[in-house]
């Protein structure tokens, strides 16, 4: 009988994770088992070491923390600096808290989505940029704003954009 991964076309964690960094997960795991409130720190450490939770990756962390797959959903699912999906090298954000917006972010915004190819939310193809969109990074004197990896760039034109993000290969 096919295991779901492979009639679904999903890579499996052996497949898509190699033995080294599947190891590094059982160590986590390992090191924090007998721990009380481990849960969140393994998610912590092994989305670290991974970049991202998915599924697969949970279901190890639960059995290796011996709690149900529904309990490191919800963690993972409730806290928003967890992932389920791939991330990128870098993460752009793209403000549109009132300043930036009047000022051009949704024209800062339709640039970095016409040039990664993706929508905020979403990772490119070949890992290099995640897009999110941000409310306000308190940076409004300089609007409209965007971050890349933590780096704040101001009074950002659209044609500005390539360039900044050349910076982050």
């Amino acid at each position: 009988m096919l295991k779901e991964a492979e009639t679904s076309g999903k890579q499996t964690d052996s497949e898509e994770f190699s033995r080294e960094k599947l190891a590094t997960v059982d160590d986590v795991i390992n090191r924090h088992r007998s721990k009380a409130g481990a849960l969140i720190p393994v998610l912590e450490e092994v989305q670290e070491i991974l970049s991202y939770l998915p599924k697969s990756i949970q279901k190890r962390i639960a059995n290796g923390l011996g709690i149900p797959l529904s309990e490191v959903w919800g963690v993972v699912t409730f806290y928003s600096f967890f992932t389920t999906t791939p991330r990128g090298r870098h993460t752009v954000r793209c403000c549109l808290g009132t300043a930036c917006y009047v000022r051009g972010g949704k024209n800062n915004l339709e640039m970095l989505t016409t040039l990664l190819k993706i929508k905020p939310g979403s990772t490119s193809e070949d890992r290099r940029f995640s897009l999110e969109t941000v409310r306000c990074v308190g940076a409004c004197g300089l609007a409209p704003v965007i971050t890349a990896d933590g780096e704040t760039f101001g009074q950002v034109k659209p044609m500005k954009i390539p360039e900044i993000l050349e910076e982050f290969k």
